[in-house]
């Protein structure tokens, strides 16, 4: 996949609290963690309610529709191994139906020149290798 950085390079380590996202994503779904005690969703995933320091949540799916919040275009490989790949195209990507939560992704599939703040996207998969997989985004 063009825009991504190559499979040698990325390293998902999931803990307690995020393997069930890394779980959802390889089977191409996304999921929001929300806090049964308050309903404030949480991403990333985190140990402890931000708004009510509760540990109890609960895994909502969502449709990966978002709108480009923020973005940056790599085009100076720091890592060698990332040279191929460039320019990269780094968005933080606002899901809609959350209460403001981000999630960092890269853009692919379009030139850099054509990527705004507020633009709408929509969830790709990046399946890096057998049963991993990283949420990428595409313009819609």
């Amino acid at each position: 996949m063009q825009g991504v950085p190559p499979a040698d390079v990325i390293r998902l380590m999931p803990n307690v609290w995020t393997e069930p996202f890394w779980r959802a994503t390889a089977e191409h779904r996304m999921v929001v963690p929300r806090c049964t005690a308050c309903g404030t969703f949480r991403l990333p995933p985190t140990p402890f309610c931000p708004s009510c320091a509760s540990q109890d949540l609960e895994w909502v799916e969502h449709d990966g529709r978002g709108t480009i919040y923020s973005f940056t275009v790599i085009r100076h490989a720091v890592i060698p191994d990332v040279l191929d790949a460039l320019p990269l195209i780094a968005a933080v990507v606002e899901l809609p139906g959350t209460g403001g939560c981000r999630l960092v992704g890269n853009v692919v599939g379009v030139a850099p020149e054509e990527v705004r703040i507020s633009q709408e996207v929509t969830v790709d998969w990046y399946d890096v290798r057998e049963g991993e997989t990283v949420p990428v985004f595409r313009l819609a």
